[in-house]
């Protein structure tokens, strides 16, 4: 692979060197010594979740950003792996897994998955997990990459430093819209934003979006209080894979939820599940009771009860 992924693939000198975890146990023990609870979080970036779970040692960093989840995409056998991965490593290490599918170093992952819809779904795929997910802003408001950027407003050292050969990452930081209005969507009081927002994005703002139960904020705000109220979500624990057609994930998690999720180009029939706790699309239902999930949609299941 190129660019940074292809990056992380290969043992550069200044990464993961095995003398770091030293420096990050007297972080820890710096951090034991106040009264209180305290998080060191790891943005270690690392192609393998082993490899990963070294930083989250009993006497090391609590957590790390599980950038190997990131890398999976939205393919339904590269995730299935990681997360098999990722939890087993998370055990050995004695620390919580954690799910992340964006942040300030890679493009908006309704631009990078290939659409709002991918994004949409494996939003609700990560949240189905155990452990802890971390949310990039803006993706609650389904923001895209901001690709035309001129040049002249570009602050990435990225862009700087290769002459503007690399675009770098300028376009998943630009200012997330709060209101539809100002010249700077509502992001701050003077006006000014140190990149500017395109136009349009003044239909995504976090405004609006509160006030429109269809809107991408209002599914997120759904599925995050299902994840707090559900006893079968957040918190430890681990996934029992369930048979699924190709291109397909479909898992438990005790007590009495399932969560289903295609990730290919057309519509898959599931057999009888349970009742619909949320979707993040439309869902059909067959004629032998079952249901349909269109492409690229995930949806969860009360199931049992």
């Amino acid at each position: 692979p190129q660019g940074w992924e292809g990056r992380l693939n290969r043992r550069l000198p200044y990464w993961d060197q095995p003398e770091v975890h030293d420096v990050y146990r007297g972080w820890r023990r710096v951090l034991d010594s106040y009264e209180g609870d305290r998080i060191a979080v790891a943005e270690a970036w690392l192609p393998h979740p082993e490899r990963l779970a070294a930083y989250t040692r009993s006497d090391e960093l609590h957590q790390a950003f599980n950038f190997p989840y990131l890398m999976a995409g939205w393919d339904a056998d590269r995730i299935r792996r990681v997360v098999d991965a990722s939890l087993d490593a998370a055990a050995a290490a004695g620390a919580p897994p954690t799910w992340v599918l964006a942040n300030h170093d890679v493009p908006r992952a309704a631009t990078r998955l290939g659409g709002l819809d991918r994004a949409l779904a494996a939003l609700l795929v990560e949240l189905a997990l155990p452990g802890s997910v971390y949310l990039y802003q803006g993706e609650e408001l389904g923001l895209d990459e901001v690709l035309d950027l001129p040049d002249e407003v570009r602050r990435d050292p990225v862009f700087l430093r290769s002459g503007g050969t690399a675009r770098g990452r300028d376009g998943c930081r630009v200012p997330m819209p709060w209101s539809d209005d100002g010249p700077s969507l509502g992001f701050s009081a003077t006006g000014r934003a140190w990149l500017p927002q395109p136009e349009r994005w003044r239909g995504l703002a976090a405004a609006t979006q509160t006030v429109d139960p269809a809107s991408t904020l209002s599914l997120y705000r759904r599925a995050l209080r299902l994840r707090r109220e559900h006893p079968a979500l957040g918190g430890d624990g681990w996934v029992t894979w369930l048979q699924s057609p190709p291109g397909t994930l479909a898992f438990e998690r005790p007590p009495g939820f399932v969560c289903t999720a295609n990730a290919t180009d057309a519509a898959v029939a599931f057999p009888p599940i349970g009742a619909l706790l949320e979707a993040s699309g439309p869902v059909d239902s067959a004629a032998d009771g079952g249901h349909v999930l269109p492409a690229h949609t995930t949806a969860w299941w009360s199931v049992g009860g």
